[in-house]
């Protein structure tokens, strides 16, 4: 399986999130699988402005930022699963990785089509990766929080028409998210 792991950790000093990532790849190139770890805050990523230009004036691509996400949609389109990685802080992803989140609105059209009673966007491709989420809890990080953001990104991967697979904490061990893996 061809997996793509989004490191939005922001704080460079973050050595225990970093070291379960690198065991994490390790782990799952050793089973097999092709991992593309993709360090966001090494990476030029500008925020969407809203311009709606990926939709009208160049389809899938962003019309305004010149910057590093054609290598992360590229990448994206491409891979069987995408890990969103992150600590969370203050409640949710890390901005640096909700910027990208942001960002993936171009492989999607303008055009909306009901979905099971709900209005969603066209798919811009056939197909699109599945989703996976793995988070870093801050020490008051709650039920209620780990709820949300899941939900939000088992929210998206409905607008994606693909699965949201799982949600694993980096408090667990890595076997753990190793098998969630396997188990897609």
């Amino acid at each position: 399986m061809k997996l793509m792991v989004l490191n939005g950790n922001p704080d460079v000093a973050n050595d225990s999130f970093e070291t379960y990532l690198k065991e994490l790849s390790g782990r799952l190139e050793s089973a097999g699988h092709t991992v593309t770890a993709l360090q966001l805050r090494d990476m030029d990523v500008r925020y969407c402005i809203g311009c709606f230009g990926c939709w009208v004036k160049t389809p899938g691509e962003c019309s305004n930022a010149r910057d590093d996400m054609g290598t992360v949609c590229r990448e994206y389109v491409n891979s069987d699963l995408v890990l969103f990685a992150s600590p969370v802080v203050m409640g949710f992803t890390s901005a640096l990785l909700k910027r990208v989140h942001d960002r993936l609105i171009p492989l999607l059209t303008p055009y909306i089509r009901f979905f099971d009673g709900e209005s969603h966007h066209v798919s811009r491709y056939d197909k699109y990766p599945q989703m996976g989420l793995l988070l870093q809890p801050e020490e008051d990080t709650d039920k209620e929080d780990l709820a949300i953001i899941s939900d939000i990104y088992r929210r998206d991967a409905i607008n994606f028409k693909t699965t949201f697979t799982f949600t694993k904490l980096t408090t667990e061990p890595v076997e753990e998210a190793v098998n969630a893996i396997d188990g897609v």
